[in-house]
């Protein structure tokens, strides 16, 4: 059994924007596993916001000894990216050498395709207008917002863009309780379904008991099962992402579990290529929330890339993934 890990950047077919900052190409580390001539793959996407950074992760997946299994993996790496591209590719290797789908490896139903949220860049209210228009043929649009009172004209404009999509919106800790407060019911009349990680992670204590009329969705809060005792009372949906638990091994795990403890639950990804969505369209087939759109970000993909049609994200071809 061997294993590699390189760098790949594919570009964005336009420039995206957070409020933390913009970017115009997506940065990934891709792993393969070889065993027997069989060849297993994974991608991650390091966050700098968890510390991470390319050098970092490529040296914590190089820091693994051979063989592996994704029992071994889940004690030598804790949750982040490097474990999530290493245990990816373990299921991609296993896959291939039983020749059966990851679906049936993990004893899930077999999956279909699902609609995904179409992100929109952060910008001035007329440039979201814009960006709604453009793509308001699609079902889900996820607005990324800044934080403070413009975050209201933007989804006014995007609402005037796209009248018949469904909403939900993306704070990424930008707001304070509040701006939640006077901004939820405004955005519940607007159609608003859903807000991501309105408060900073850490400093959430202020939902606890809080009327939440726009549900909230724990994204940066949250990364595997032990941070599920502490989102209680917080929370209503948790956003699950496999940079975040480490891979799909956990996060069926932490799906199960978020289920169970009566969290509503969302799929979502980093900017990242279709081999690093593959596996999270398995994950998101219950989901009531999914957010798989890196691909449909970039400019330029995997050889064998997701589908994406009218019916939404496709499970990946065995040639890609699983």
């Amino acid at each position: 059994m061997e294993l590699t890990v390189g760098a790949d950047v594919f570009r964005l077919a336009q420039v995206f924007t957070i409020s933390r900052g913009s970017r115009t190409e997506a940065r990934v580390l891709s792993v393969a596993i070889e065993d027997a001539g069989v060849i297993g793959r994974g991608e991650c996407v390091p966050y700098a916001r968890y510390g991470e950074t390319l050098e970092s992760v490529m040296a914590q997946i190089r820091s693994l000894a051979m063989p592996l299994d994704r029992a071994r993996l889940q004690h030598l790496l804790p949750a982040g990216a490097a474990r999530n591209a290493v245990d990816c590719a373990l299921w991609d290797l296993e896959a291939k050498q039983k020749r059966l789908p990851v679906w049936q490896l993990a004893e899930l139903p077999e999956p279909g395709p699902r609609i995904t949220a179409y992100t929109l860049s952060l910008g001035e209210p007329a440039s979201m207008q814009e960006q709604a228009a453009r793509n308001a043929m699609r079902p889900l649009l996820k607005t990324k917002l800044g934080g403070g009172d413009e975050d209201v004209a933007r989804i006014r404009a995007v609402r005037q863009g796209a009248p018949k999509a469904r909403i939900i919106v993306d704070a990424n800790e930008g707001w304070t309780p509040e701006l939640y407060a006077s901004l939820a019911p405004v955005l519940v009349d607007l159609g608003v379904e859903l807000v991501e990680q309105p408060l900073p992670a850490g400093k959430d204590e202020a939902l606890l008991g809080m009327d939440r009329p726009l549900p909230v969705c724990a994204d940066e809060s949250c990364h595997d099962r032990a941070s599920l005792p502490g989102l209680e009372g917080k929370y209503d949906v948790i956003n699950i992402k496999l940079d975040k638990t480490g891979g799909l091994t956990e996060a069926l795990a932490l799906r199960t579990a978020a289920e169970q403890a009566g969290f509503g639950v969302m799929v979502g990804c980093m900017v990242g290529s279709s081999l690093a969505m593959a596996p999270a369209v398995l994950l998101a087939q219950t989901a009531a929330f999914t957010d798989l759109d890196g691909p449909l970000l970039l400019a330029e993909d995997r050889a064998v890339p997701l589908a994406y049609d009218e019916h939404g994200v496709h499970p990946a071809l065995p040639e890609l993934w699983g």
